[in-house]
């Protein structure tokens, strides 16, 4: 299985990596679709931001949802293959990873409306000034099923920059 490394925007070629402002209403940072007929672990995923001054937290979540949200799609440059399995297979978008506005990609400009939502870690209230990264335990690893979209959804009473990024096993 190989493992890639997914964050919320496009792959940073000349310029540092562009961070992405919550907003102050629920917004979806980035989306993973796996394939059709395979299924995706998450291994790890994390977020951090630029708030210069403690605040009130935000609230964060990594849902797995019926729905997806509309958003920037990515294109196989912007996953990184993370391990030799995944430099080796060729482009994912192709049969590991499906992108497009209502599959896989970042910054949400409409919200879905979920009818079935899956916790894949518990909701974390996060202060602007700090971050958040967990990687799984093997074995206890969040599964992204066929047909559904993973998503780090935010809201912030005050509008802050963020990074976010999973790294998943397809």
């Amino acid at each position: 299985m190989a493992q890639y490394l997914i964050a919320n925007g496009a792959m940073q070629t000349t310029q540092s990596f562009v961070a992405v402002t919550t907003g102050t209403s629920l917004k979806t940072m980035m989306q993973v679709k796996p394939s059709a007929t395979k299924q995706a672990k998450i291994i790890e995923w994390g977020i951090s931001f630029d708030g210069s001054a403690a605040a009130t937290p935000g609230k964060v979540e990594l849902i797995e949802t019926d729905t997806s949200a509309t958003v920037t799609a990515y294109v196989a440059n912007d996953l990184t293959k993370w391990d030799s399995d995944a430099l080796q297979g060729g482009d994912p978008t192709t049969n590991l990873i499906q992108v497009g506005t209502q599959a896989s990609g970042y910054t949400a400009t409409t919200e879905s409306t979920p009818t079935a939502v899956r916790n894949l870690d518990v909701p974390q209230f996060i202060a602007p000034t700090t971050q958040y990264k967990y990687p799984y335990p093997l074995g206890r690893e969040p599964v992204i099923q066929t047909g559904k979209y993973a998503r780090i959804r935010v809201l912030f009473g005050t509008a802050v920059n963020a990074y976010c990024y999973m790294i998943v096993e397809v």
